[in-house]
């Protein structure tokens, strides 16, 4: 038997794994953000084509989550989040010496694989180390983290690309993996996989039916208002949905567990209100960005000052909302930072022809606190309705909500963008038509908010 202070230090040690890793996987899918002009440039290849940089790493990591969650839950997790960060480090230092686009791409989306490895298992581990009435805090840790890479990445990312290049941002993240999985051999022990029949009784048909359907998904979302190929690609994703959907009830050992999700109401909801605030929140920060630059003639740096308000509200507040929920029913938190959301929306609706950089900032906090008050909370939801052996496939789950639901925020600006300015370059549109094109969105994503807070509040009724 551990005694308490070995007990302790244990924990610790997985913790800064978890803050770790979380941070290091969201900071590498912003990082190049604003590096994608000079890699454009380096390897002399359109935007099409360079915008894969940055895209087929988030493709392959929505794509590959749940089935290597669910082999995790079956081989050990600490394995998988020790050779997740193994391959990712190496993949890292790799990418910064190519000397082709064709190579870049090929190891980003290999490096995506590896990522979601990571994706899988870092949530599950910390949850398992500590007990029920203090898992909400550890989650709140990790999710600042991961607030902390997305928001950090764009910023570290433009000053290394600046001064030294973008291929020192590899550099910098392979640091940090070799770190990672330091901390990881050292503090991480193996846990106790779950106890399986046979290899053979694998979901092997649903790994190969699950891994297109949410390419091709994600993909056509992205296309959509640019190409028909896109209806095409989501119709087909949705077919091969319905059969993958038919193949898991069959399966002895499923990659997901469809029944879970149907009969426990409350797993079902938090997944569903997960999808629904990301579907809503995720393109806040396009959208402003363009308000404040275009509309009111901001210099990229300053917007971006201004946009940092947001994420650092989230996670300065995750923590602390996470540590709420180990004392409040996590799903009144989790309700409260949707309606939270619904009013930085309506702020952004009825304050935007007033041109207030105040009102912006207030909206902006408002929108940040409200989403700690949510992610944090339902994450600690989701994990208290799943057993010790579905944990990593449940969070590979959430991941897979979280990526659809950024994916379906940008194709809504998409869409309604090109239905209202067609071809026009944005700085040459009126600003009347511009402020009044944003407006629509931000309705259109109150909307997704609303459902997603009758959802979340549904939970109640289990």
């Amino acid at each position: 038997m551990e005694s308490n202070r070995q007990i302790e230090v244990t924990r610790k040690r997985i913790t800064r794994v978890t803050v770790t890793t979380a941070f290091l996987t969201t900071f590498m899918s912003s990082a190049l953000n604003l590096s994608i002009p000079n890699i454009s440039a380096e390897f002399n290849v359109g935007a099409g084509t360079v915008g894969w940089v940055v895209t087929i790493y988030t493709l392959t990591v929505a794509a590959f989550c749940v089935p290597l969650g669910k082999l995790a839950d079956i081989t050990g997790k600490a394995r998988m989040l020790k050779l997740g960060l193994g391959g990712f480090g190496v993949l890292t230092f790799l990418c910064m010496m190519v000397n082709s686009i064709q190579l870049l791409l090929m190891l980003r989306a290999l490096q995506g694989i590896f990522a979601a490895m990571i994706f899988a298992t870092n949530n599950p581990i910390i949850i398992e180390a500590y007990p029920p009435n203090q898992r909400g805090k550890a989650l709140g840790l990790s999710t600042a983290a991961t607030y902390v890479g997305l928001s950090a990445g764009p910023v570290i990312g433009g000053i290394i690309n600046h001064n030294l290049g973008w291929h020192y941002i590899f550099i910098f993240s392979g640091i940090i993996s070799v770190a990672a999985l330091i901390l990881a051999m050292k503090g991480t022990p193996d846990d106790k996989p779950e106890k399986m029949a046979d290899k053979s009784s694998l979901d092997y048909v649903g790994t190969v039916l699950y891994v297109p359907m949410i390419f091709m998904l994600l993909y056509g979302i992205s296309l959509v208002g640019s190409s028909k190929l896109a209806y095409a690609l989501i119709i087909l994703s949705l077919l091969l949905g319905a059969v993958f959907v038919k193949n898991e009830f069959k399966q002895e050992l499923p990659i997901i567990k469809i029944g879970m999700f149907i009969h426990d109401r409350e797993l079902g909801l938090s997944n569903l209100a997960a999808l629904l605030n990301y579907g809503a929140t995720f393109a806040i920060s396009y959208l402003i960005s363009i308000y404040l630059q275009v509309a009111l003639g901001f210099s990229s740096q300053t917007a971006g000052v201004i946009l940092v308000t947001m994420p650092v509200m989230q996670a300065v507040f995750s923590p602390s909302m996470g540590k709420l929920s180990d004392r409040i029913v996590p799903y009144k938190l989790a309700t409260s930072g949707m309606i939270c959301c619904i009013v930085t929306l309506v702020l952004f609706i009825v304050t935007m022809q007033q041109y207030s950089v105040a009102f912006v900032v207030i909206a902006l906090a408002i929108g940040g606190v409200g989403f700690a008050l949510f992610s944090s909370p339902n994450t600690n939801a989701i994990n208290a309705r799943l057993g010790v052996q579905d944990r990593a496939m449940g969070n590979s789950v959430l991941a897979t909500m979280r990526t659809v639901g950024q994916s379906l925020s940008m194709c809504i600006v998409t869409v309604i963008v090109n239905l209202r300015l067609g071809n026009v370059p944005l700085q040459e549109a009126s600003n009347t038509v511009l402020i009044n094109t944003i407006r629509i969105c931000f309705g259109v994503f109150v909307v997704l908010c609303v459902a997603g807070t009758i959802m979340s509040a549904a939970r109640n009724k289990n």
